[in-house]
């Protein structure tokens, strides 16, 4: 009988796919028996690659590829098509924030953020998912298939809670405020998500997004930890794999009937 759930001997693309989560969900796909095909900004030797996954590493290959060069995007998917063919799945994970314990320039009250800032991380973030699926996503709508997923956050639903920041300046004497650019990109995703669902449905193509909330880390100040769970009615934080059920669902024909979609998985957070 066939699984709907399998996503054996399908063709996977995940940008990001050496990061944290990346990893995860590339680890995963490649485990279920999908060739998974990590876009990095890194080169990434077969080396590495067996050193990184392991077990899994022969259904697993890193292509050099930014999310914000078109140019580098077609090149890659072209040398993907011609080793795998045309893919079945991309995840559109890479992504990037200003980080808790950046600079004060990084993490400035919105009056003063500079642009260079809100640039990069609309760049990637927002520019980079639609240009990786113009270039991906078509191909697979000229084959009449395929399902795309978008990882959001919890922060392209409800804006930052800036009183999870505010020990920084009692503690540091230094005002930390969550910038305003990651939540801006990941909340363009929400309707991205849409516009592409509804434009390609005919051609077959599922387009659908994640909306995850935190995930343990030992990168957070505890201070921000246990002021973030508090907010939590699960009262923790996502474990390192816990999204990749998620994934697979929306890889797979389990989620045939999905698109224009947004799941929430964030532990009750956005519940509140």
């Amino acid at each position: 009988m066939h699984d709907p759930f399998s996503v054996e001997g399908r063709v996977a693309v995940v940008t990001g796919g050496l990061g944290q989560l990346g990893t995860q969900f590339s680890r995963s796909l490649a485990s279920a028996g999908a060739k998974v095909a990590i876009f990095s900004r890194r080169p990434f030797s077969k080396e590495q690659i067996a050193e990184k996954f392991g077990e899994f590493a022969g259904n697993i290959a890193v292509y050099e590829a930014s999310v914000t060069d078109k140019a580098g995007l077609e090149a890659a998917t072209e040398k993907l098509v011609a080793d795998w063919g045309v893919p079945h799945i991309l995840v559109n994970n890479a992504g990037i924030d200003s980080k808790p314990d950046g600079s004060a320039e990084q993490n400035a009250p919105f009056e003063d953020y500079p642009q260079k800032y809100w640039d990069e991380i609309i760049d990637t973030n927002l520019t980079g998912v639609m240009l990786t699926t113009q270039v991906v996503g078509s191909r697979m709508a000229a084959e009449g298939r395929g399902s795309i997923i978008n990882v959001g956050s919890i922060y392209g639903l409800v804006s930052p809670n800036q009183a999870l920041y505010a020990y920084r300046e009692e503690r540091d004497g230094v005002p930390f405020i969550k910038a305003i650019s990651y939540a801006a990109s990941k909340s363009g995703l929400v309707n991205m998500t849409r516009y592409l669902a509804t434009y390609w449905a005919k051609k077959k193509v599922r387009v659908n997004l994640i909306s995850f909330g935190g995930v343990k880390t030992a990168s957070f100040d505890k201070e921000f930890i246990d002021a973030f769970l508090e907010r939590v009615p699960m009262g923790r934080q996502a474990e390192i794999d816990e999204y990749n059920g998620v994934v697979r669902f929306l890889a797979s024909d389990a989620s045939s009937y999905m698109t224009g979609s947004n799941v929430v998985v964030d532990g009750g957070f956005t519940a509140w």
